[in-house]
């Protein structure tokens, strides 16, 4: 199988908007790429998200925006696997909002798993779930809220939990890209 884990930042508090994206492939147990990619939202930063992420306006001037890089690259790697997320309803509504706004017609419904339910499953005697946590009991190196580390550890935790015997096909779900919402019933 083969999974694409992704991580998105904003910098708003709308989160209509990306501002990073993170991508990291596991295919047969392994991760095979990690990639990262600063994004130009064209819209005002929030002060909060710049002290969360550290991405400023500047930074992200001369950043290809959604659209650009979805045509340089992203729609194919995001098409190559299930998508995989912490607390994936966010980032799938990122997506699905950075699609709508620059009319991007990608599929209707996209499957998706989301590693804070297959963690609970997984390591179910821990205080939490949130990412660093893991991060922190798994061993796994993380600069929280760059993209690409929180995809890398998101993978590891997606590998962790299979190692402890969690099938995360178990877990996938589907979300209505138009609708913006997880589907009922999968």
């Amino acid at each position: 199988m083969r999974y694409i884990v992704f991580d998105t930042e904003t910098p708003n508090r709308r989160n209509d908007r990306m501002s990073q994206i993170g991508l990291c492939v596991v295919e047969d147990g392994k991760i095979s790429a990690v990639r990262g990619f600063l994004v130009n939202p064209e819209c005002e930063f929030d002060p909060f998200n710049v002290m969360l992420t550290g991405i400023t306006p500047e930074m992200t001037r001369r950043e290809p925006n959604f659209a650009e890089l979805w045509d340089g690259g992203l729609r194919e790697a995001l098409s190559g696997g299930v998508l995989v997320a912490h607390n994936a309803p966010f980032d799938m509504a990122v997506l699905a909002k950075c699609l709508a706004h620059y009319g991007i017609e990608w599929r209707r419904t996209a499957e998706y798993i989301d590693t804070v339910r297959l963690a609970r499953r997984a390591f179910p005697g821990l205080p939490n779930h949130k990412l660093d946590t893991l991060a922190y009991c798994l061993g796994l190196e993380l600069d929280h809220h760059d993209a690409a580390s929180d995809a890398l550890a998101c993978a590891g935790v997606l590998l962790a939990a299979q190692e402890r015997g969690a099938e995360p096909l178990d877990f996938v779900r589907r979300y209505d890209l138009a609708g913006r919402c997880t589907l009922q019933g999968v």
